[in-house]
């Protein structure tokens, strides 16, 4: 199993850790802390040497109540950030964006893959994505970042983010994104409540069965925090034993803040599953 990122692979046939590299003042966990381009890149330099095989950078902050910055603005955080990694790492590099400007620039500044949290609910940002070449992910969110956890809703939370997934990546296929190009994102915390988040999470090898290579967020989340009782940053420990059950799950990408430590746990958690299915 490998995922095409233009010009490179990434292997697949065991869990990879992709670490998040937020450049933006206003992240929930880490606001602040990487928004120069050289803090940024020694952050990054510090992941990948934990083992991170993807680099996910984000210039827009997207916890319910952020502010939304212009599009000059997430190209000023972003490309320059881009660039450094592209030239002094060897990272398959993600932009966290759901713009097209943002797409079309990053990748043009050496970035891999374009992680857009509202699923390319927007043809243009999908086309600029397959003008680049660029690998995908496609991530399930109810409602928009500032609304989504007011009220979510569902009648079936499993079958409905299944359902929408498929169709997402039917049109993005239609749209010229290669098949062995695509991640999808089943959106723990966005626009769920903690119930939906534990019945996606107890379900994750349907999740697995029919769509592509799946990667799996939990990082620091509220979801880790209403089952420890931890602010966010106590929330290791848990975190943590999320990545190992997500990968003895299924789960071929697990996005994290502390790269070393979620390494270890999917190591174990892909070791597990392979044990079972050799048993």
């Amino acid at each position: 199993m490998r995922l095409r990122c233009r010009t490179r692979w990434l292997a697949l046939d065991q869990p990879v850790v992709m670490g998040v590299l937020n450049v933006t003042p206003d992240s929930f966990s880490d606001g602040g802390r990487h928004n120069s381009v050289e803090a940024a890149l020694e952050h990054a330099r510090a992941m990948v040497a934990a083992g991170a095989a993807i680099v996910d950078v984000g210039g827009e902050s997207t916890r319910p109540g952020a502010v939304i910055p212009s599009i000059a603005e997430e190209l000023d955080r972003v490309v320059p950030v881009v660039e450094r990694i592209a030239r002094e790492l060897d990272a398959v590099i993600s932009i966290d964006t759901s713009r097209p400007e943002v797409v079309a620039a990053g990748c043009a500044a050496g970035a891999h893959l374009i992680n857009d949290i509202r699923g390319f609910r927007n043809p243009a940002t999908l086309a600029a994505a397959a003008a680049a070449d660029a690998a995908v992910c496609i991530m399930h969110m109810q409602g928009e970042p500032d609304s989504m956890q007011l009220a979510p809703h569902y009648e079936d939370v499993v079958g409905e983010v299944e359902h929408y997934l498929h169709a997402r990546v039917r049109d993005a296929v239609a749209a010229g994104i290669a098949a062995d190009a695509i991640l999808v994102d089943p959106g723990f915390g966005f626009g769920k409540t903690q119930a939906h988040n534990v019945a996606l999470f107890r379900q994750l090898e349907r999740l697995t069965a029919g769509l592509p290579p799946l990667l799996v967020g939990v990082s620091r989340k509220s979801m880790v925090g209403h089952l420890t009782g931890r602010p966010v940053a106590e929330r290791l420990a848990g975190s943590v034993a999320l990545a190992a059950l997500a990968a003895a799950r299924g789960a071929r990408v697990v996005r994290a803040h502390d790269v070393a430590e979620t390494w270890d746990a999917v190591r174990v958690g892909a070791a597990v599953r392979t044990a079972q299915g050799e048993a």
